[in-house]
């Protein structure tokens, strides 16, 4: 493809020779003659004057380059979408194999691929443009929209409600029972998770990402959300539209996230509380309680993420301050073993 179309695709301002013939996107260190490459983060802009690429995707303010360059104001977006142009995704067959079981009170809108061994179930509803991956079960009353991808081994449990455009990876469970377990003096008793999952349009779900159904009514993965691998939604909460939640992220139960929250991975929160619109977590982090819309918030318990790097600072300059502090009390003739503490000498 044409430099110059790739230009015009993007909506990018072309600086250079728009006839290069691009072959592939590739790396800074990667790239080669023929090939498009990126900078997006100006820690790597050093290895920029050693790139062999023909041209390169940068922000708009950049300095002037020697090779040809694509401008954006967000040079990683402008990557992501002419990664899209060269990229060629798996496309299954059409119709059904042999193998798989459709019930026949199922639907399932043409056209649809559906794979080896999958499972659908009675009075389930799929439409248009569904691929479901070999090994794929979708459990009685299910409804799902259009364009639906379920990767192996996905399992959509019974009246869950899928919008368009939704993407399952590889192990992902949506309706698993939430866990409900009240104690008694014989042990714990299962609470029956009556409720379902709402899983609105544009969303994607990582691998082996697991978001449990309601005890009541729904848990809901409002529009646009990404959720990356491993993460894990219990009972009656809510992901607001457009957030992202990385790896190994945990909510506990009925937790409301705003609209466009970021929470980096192996964040968790814990339950009945609400995190508000924009706010952003650093990774690692714990939240106890809830969270005002905007905040930036990291460590644990999580405070406002300034507040937390000089804690954490600090911490490491413990070993340090204590030495000079026992040095101190020693000049002064401080008995630390009178107060309970180690006696110094």
């Amino acid at each position: 493809m044409k430099l110059a179309e790739i230009a015009e695709r993007l909506g990018c301002e072309l600086r250079g020779d728009g006839a290069i013939e691009i072959l592939a996107i590739r790396g800074l260190e990667e790239a080669g003659p023929g090939d498009l490459t990126f900078l997006a983060n100006a820690k790597y802009a050093a290895q920029l004057a050693a790139t062999r690429a023909s041209a390169v995707i940068v922000a708009s303010a950049a300095a002037p380059l020697p090779m040809a360059t694509l401008r954006a104001d967000n040079p990683y977006l402008c990557f992501a979408q002419a990664l899209a142009l060269f990229h060629r995704p798996l496309v299954p067959p059409p119709g059904i194999h042999p193998t798989a079981v459709v019930a026949a009170s199922a639907r399932i809108v043409e056209p649809a691929s559906i794979g080896p061994y999958v499972v659908v179930g009675e009075e389930v509803e799929i439409g248009p443009g569904a691929t479901l991956h070999p090994h794929v079960t979708v459990y009685a009353g299910a409804r799902i929209g259009r364009d639906f991808v379920a990767h192996a081994g996905v399992v959509v449990r019974e009246h869950v409600r899928i919008g368009d455009r939704v993407v399952l990876h590889s192990g992902v469970v949506i309706g698993a029972d939430g866990f409900g377990f009240a104690p008694s003096p014989g042990g714990a008793v299962k609470i029956p998770q009556a409720g379902i999952v709402v899983i609105e349009d544009d969303v994607e779900i990582g691998a082996n990402t697991t978001v449990d159904r309601a005890t009541l009514e729904a848990t809901i993965i409002r529009r646009g959300a990404k959720l990356d691998n491993l993460v894990m939604i219990a009972h009656n909460c809510e992901v607001g539209a457009h957030s992202f939640l990385a790896a190994q992220v945990g909510i506990a139960g009925s937790t409301r996230i705003g609209r466009g929250v970021q929470m980096g991975g192996q964040a968790g929160a814990a339950g009945h509380l609400t995190i508000g619109d924009g706010v952003q977590v650093a990774a690692q982090s714990g939240i106890p309680s809830s969270v005002p819309p905007g905040k930036i918030v990291g460590g644990y318990p999580a405070v406002e993420v300034g507040l937390w790097r000089r804690t954490s600072a600090a911490l490491l300059r413990l070993p340090e301050l204590l030495r000079r502090v026992r040095r101190l009390e020693r000049r002064l003739g401080v008995d630390r073993g009178s107060e309970g503490g180690d006696r110094e000498r």
